[in-house]
């Protein structure tokens, strides 16, 4: 039996899966990120206590003896010694401008990295510099900087591994050409406190689980992985070759496997992410899951087609970006059209969502097979749209829309020699939503002037 940790931003995740590949149990929570002062960490007792009650639970009422670990990127720890530096940075903050400026003049060309220059702690080599810049003395005495799935490899085994998947992803620290480390590494003495590489899924260590009780059980500890990388192994090792995944979730984060790396544009938050394999993939990315939050005012209610129908008969338009990076950066979110009821809102923030799907499909150069997975399958009415937008491309979605966890599991089942899974895929039906295509026409018009006069430095009155 094996326990996944799936640990997003948003919400941390544990799965239960027998060896045929059977999802048996789930359990949730929320991270806590908390004030230190002037910046914003995890709080990873909290969220190292409740990892520890949910694993006790699932070995007492499903005999687990298996842990992985998927983890959300942008995320690194500092470690010294048993213990942990510096608490681990939230990536939703920005560096003080004067540290910011120093951090700038260090970064690598992109076409070294292929990680395009982000806002806040995406790129996570920039917050290590704005860290080095704050307390040089963790650096200094650090003998190892960890990924964040690595971090909880070695909050529960003890060892400390690097992953490629993780340091690949737009980091500003893996050059996927030379298959090395980047200059930055180098130039800020990094290389050595970066462990040694374990594949994803490996078996790495083991954990004492202390019962309610009083009795402990050994558990295999398996080396962590970036998320989307994840799951975008599981389609991959189902034997699909020739695709594009939107893996939905807080993020979405679209891989293209035949887009080739010349066709990726650095200002439209576009990188080449790092397979486990090592191996480079054309990725764009937005932040979806957020933006439908803020856009649609925290709906978390189901939406009626007739609720689109009415925003695309007003002409009520979401324009981007309602979050920081994605491929339409530089202008606040704002609505136009009629002011919107409540459920109006919400149809008109996941035609949104929809929209900016379908055009980083277009910018990836996506023409064959789409598989949708995640978090935003879930609300139905999202895979239809794309699937009506996209009319010459099979569009299929992942029946247990949580490949990131799947692909987890199948990175550890298969360090045991099992492979359980299936693609679990079927076709989605277009929505049929009288209208939806001149609303695209019209709403991709508002975001090209948009786009132009934020090039242009042209600012004018907005609301959100």
């Amino acid at each position: 039996m094996l326990a996944v940790f799936d640990l997003g931003k948003t919400n941390s995740k544990l799965f239960v899966f027998r060896a045929d590949g059977a999802l048996l149990d789930e359990r949730r929570s929320k991270p806590v990120w908390r004030r230190d002062g002037d910046i914003r960490v995890l709080d990873d007792g909290v969220l190292f206590a409740w990892m520890r009650e949910a694993l006790a639970a699932a070995i007492a009422d499903h005999g687990v003896n298996r842990i992985m670990f998927s983890g959300h990127g942008c995320t690194f720890a500092v470690i010294e010694g048993d213990r942990l530096a510096h608490p681990v940075l939230d990536y939703e903050q920005e560096p003080p401008a004067d540290i910011a400026r120093h951090i700038e003049s260090r970064i690598p060309d992109f076409a070294e990295t292929y990680s395009p220059r982000l806002p806040h702690g995406f790129n996570f080599g920039c917050h290590m510099l704005w860290l080095q810049e704050r307390a040089p003395d963790v650096f200094e005495n650090a003998d190892a900087i960890l990924g964040y799935p690595q971090f909880w490899t070695w909050k529960f085994s003890g060892v400390k591994l690097s992953e490629i998947s993780y340091l690949g992803c737009h980091s500003h620290l893996w050059a996927p050409l030379r298959h090395d480390f980047s200059s930055l590494v180098d130039t800020q003495g990094w290389r050595e406190k970066m462990p040694s590489f374990a594949r994803a899924g490996a078996a790495v260590g083991e954990y004492e689980v202390a019962l309610d009780d009083g009795t402990s059980v050994p558990v295999k500890v398996h080396n962590g992985v970036h998320d989307s990388n994840a799951a975008l192994y599981f389609y991959r090792s189902a034997g699909l070759t020739d695709f594009t995944l939107v893996s939905t979730g807080t993020w979405v984060i679209i891989f293209n496997t035949a887009c080739p790396l010349n066709a990726l544009d650095r200002e439209r938050d576009m990188l080449a992410n790092v397979t486990v394999d090592g191996e480079p993939t054309a990725t764009i990315r937005f932040m979806g899951g957020r933006e439908y939050d803020v856009a649609s005012g925290g709906w978390d209610r189901s939406i009626s087609l007739s609720a689109i129908e009415r925003v695309i008969g007003k002409k009520i338009f979401a324009l981007p970006s309602f979050a920081p990076g994605g491929p339409l950066p530089g202008r606040q979110g704002e609505f136009t059209g009629p002011e919107p009821d409540r459920e109006e809102r919400a149809a008109a923030a996941l035609l949104y969502v929809a929209l900016m799907t379908d055009l980083s499909l277009d910018l990836i150069q996506s023409r064959n097979t789409i598989i949708v997975d995640g978090g935003l399958v879930k609300t139905g009415l999202y895979t239809g749209l794309l699937a009506q937008l996209r009319p010459s491309q099979p569009l299929m979605t992942s029946a247990n829309a949580e490949g990131s966890a799947f692909g987890a599991a199948a990175l550890a089942f298969e360090a045991t020699g099992i492979r359980p899974f299936a693609s679990f895929c079927k076709e989605a039906r277009p929505a049929q939503v009288a209208g939806l295509e001149s609303y695209r026409a019209r709403w991709r018009d508002q975001v090209d002037q948009r786009r132009q006069q934020a090039r242009a430095g042209v600012h004018v009155g907005e609301k959100q």
